[in-house]
C-alpha cells in the first residue's frame, strides 16, 4: 500500500484525492496547502490529515507526494521530494522556465527517485486506442497529424497573467500528445497565435487562439489548433493519417441519442470541460503510477517528457513572437 500525500488543495487536487482514494493500491494520508482551511476541507473530506508541506516532507512513512500547487513551485516541490526519498507525480508543466525545468532535472537523477509529470491525456482510452492501433500497425506509416483542442470558455485574465501563457498552460498537453502519437520530438516548430476571444487576454501578453505546425525529421507533419472559446462545449479530438488508413479519436458528447426528424438530425454537444471529459484519464494515470512505483518499473510518462513538451512550448511562443519557424534544438542548447 502506498502512502501518499497531496500537495495542493484546489480543484485539479480534489481530482487526484478522488484517484488516489479510490485506488486500491494507495491511500491519501496527508493534504497540505497555503490555504490551511482548504487543506482541512479537503484532507476530512478523504480521511487525511492537514499538514504542512514541511512535515509531510519530513514524514518518512509517506512513500509518494503528487504535487497539484501552482506551477510556480513545481520544480522546488519536485526537489525537495525527490531529496525526502519520496516518489512524485506533478501536474505540467515542471516549470515556467525551461532552464529552471532543466536543472531540476538534474537535481532529481542525482537523488534516483521516480517523477511523473501528469500528462493526463495519454490514458484517455480513446486516445490510448488510437496509440496501440498505430503501433500496431493498423494504419502503416504515420504521416500527417493533426490534434485540436479548444476549451469552452477563457479562464479569468488574472489566471492567465500567471499561467506562462497558452502554448505552457494549455498547448503543452497536445505537445506532449503529438510526442506520445509520433513517438518522437519534432524539428522545427511554425506558430501563430492572436487574441480574438478577449482582448484582455492580448492586453495581458497572451495569446487565446493558436495554431502550430510540427515538421519532424523523417518528413511527418502535425498541426495543432487551440482555442479558448468553443461555445458548443469541451472540443478534444485526434486524427492521424497513416500510409495505410486513417485513425480518429472523436468528442465524447453528453448523450449518445440523435434524433432524425425531417426537420434534420441533431445529437448531444460534447462534454462541458475537462473535469466531465478526463476524469476516466486521471484515474488511469494514478493507477500506471501506482503499479510503477511500488513495482520498481519505468514509469510511463518521465521528467525528461515534461522538459520535451516545454521546449515545444518555449519554441512555439518563440515562433509566434518573430513570426518564423523556431528549430527545437536552439531552445534546448
Amino acid at each position: 500500500m502506498l502512502n501518499v500525500a497531496l500537495l495542493g488543495a484546489g480543484r485539479i487536487a480534489g481530482v487526484h484525492a478522488t484517484a488516489i482514494s479510490t485506488n486500491p493500491g494507495s491511500r491519501l494520508v496527508a493534504v497540505s496547502d497555503i490555504n490551511a482551511d482548504a487543506a482541512a476541507k479537503l484532507a476530512a473530506q478523504y480521511g487525511a490529515e492537514a499538514r504542512t508541506t514541511d512535515a509531510i516532507l519530513a514524514d518518512a512513512s509517506i512513500d509518494a507526494v503528487l504535487i497539484a500547487t501552482s506551477t510556480d513551485t513545481h520544480s522546488d516541490l519536485i526537489e525537495r521530494a525527490t531529496a525526502a526519498g519520496k516518489a512524485v507525480l506533478c501536474e505540467k508543466p515542471v516549470d515556467l522556465s525551461l532552464a529552471r525545468a532543466q536543472s531540476c532535472q538534474t537535481a532529481v537523477a542525482s537523488t534516483g527517485k521516480p517523477v511523473m509529470i501528469g500528462f493526463n491525456r495519454r490514458f484517455d482510452p480513446n486516445f490510448a486506442a488510437l496509440k496501440a492501433a498505430l503501433d500496431k500497425g493498423e494504419i502503416g506509416k504515420a504521416e500527417l497529424l493533426s490534434i485540436t483542442s479548444f476549451d469552452p470558455a477563457p479562464p479569468p485574465v488574472a489566471y492567465i497573467k500567471v499561467s506562462g501563457g497558452l502554448f505552457r498552460d494549455m498547448m503543452i498537453h497536445d505537445f506532449d500528445m503529438a510526442n506520445f502519437i509520433m513517438g518522437a520530438s519534432p524539428v522545427t516548430m511554425s506558430a501563430v497565435g492572436t487574441s480574438i476571444v478577449d482582448p484582455a487576454i492580448g492586453a495581458a501578453g497572451d495569446v487565446d487562439t493558436a495554431v502550430v505546425t510540427l515538421t519532424y525529421a523523417d518528413g511527418r507533419i502535425a498541426v495543432i489548433k487551440n482555442s479558448r472559446r468553443a461555445v458548443y462545449g469541451y472540443d478534444q479530438r485526434v486524427e492521424l493519417l497513416g500510409s495505410e488508413g486513417l485513425l480518429q479519436a472523436q468528442n465524447m458528447l453528453e448523450n449518445t441519442v440523435v434524433k432524425s426528424t425531417t426537420a434534420g438530425v441533431t445529437g448531444a454537444k460534447p462534454t462541458y470541460f475537462f473535469l466531465e471529459r478526463y476524469m476516466p484519464a486521471y484515474a488511469a494515470e494514478w493507477a500506471a503510477f501506482v503499479v510503477a512505483v511500488t513495482g520498481g518499473t519505468v514509469l510511463p510518462v518521465t521528467l525528461a517528457d515534461g522538459i520535451a513538451a516545454l521546449a515545444m512550448a518555449e519554441a512555439a511562443t518563440l515562433s509566434a513572437r518573430s513570426g518564423t519557424p523556431v528549430s527545437l534544438a536552439s531552445v534546448l542548447t
